[in-house]
């Protein structure tokens, strides 16, 4: 099975006949880093921290490991994209340092950043 799914390259698991004839549905594989081994960091961000964070929300009482990890997830991505946005407007000004001013421009140039203006203050 795991064959059928590293030759499909897509990483997700497809159904493969069994020697029965009958569709045989594959479970979900753990995902592995690029050496192969199992045990890959799914997150760049420390997990327990972002339990704090949200256990730090005075309207959350529980919180599951799926959630922590999709708000972990969540946060990544959004770190990665104002900090692209911002290494652009550093870029503009010929400079390769990310600046607070830098934060500032991206957050006024990006209309998905407006929530963000005034909070840098």
């Amino acid at each position: 099975m795991a064959a059928a799914v590293a030759a499909s390259g897509s990483g997700t698991p497809r159904e493969e006949e069994e020697p029965g004839g009958e569709a045989a549905t594959s479970q979900p594989q753990v995902p592995t880093n690029a050496s192969g081994a199992r045990g890959a960091r799914l997150s760049r961000l420390p997990l327990a921290r972002v339990k704090a964070w949200v256990k730090a929300a005075p309207d959350v009482t529980l919180a599951g490991q799926e959630a922590i990890f999709i708000l972990a997830r969540a946060a990544e991505l959004f770190v990665e994209t104002i900090a692209k946005d911002a290494y652009c407007c550093a870029q503009q000004g010929k400079r390769k340092t990310l600046q607070r001013r830098d934060l500032d421009n991206a957050i006024e140039a990006v209309d998905e950043f407006a929530f963000l203006e005034g909070t840098l203050d």
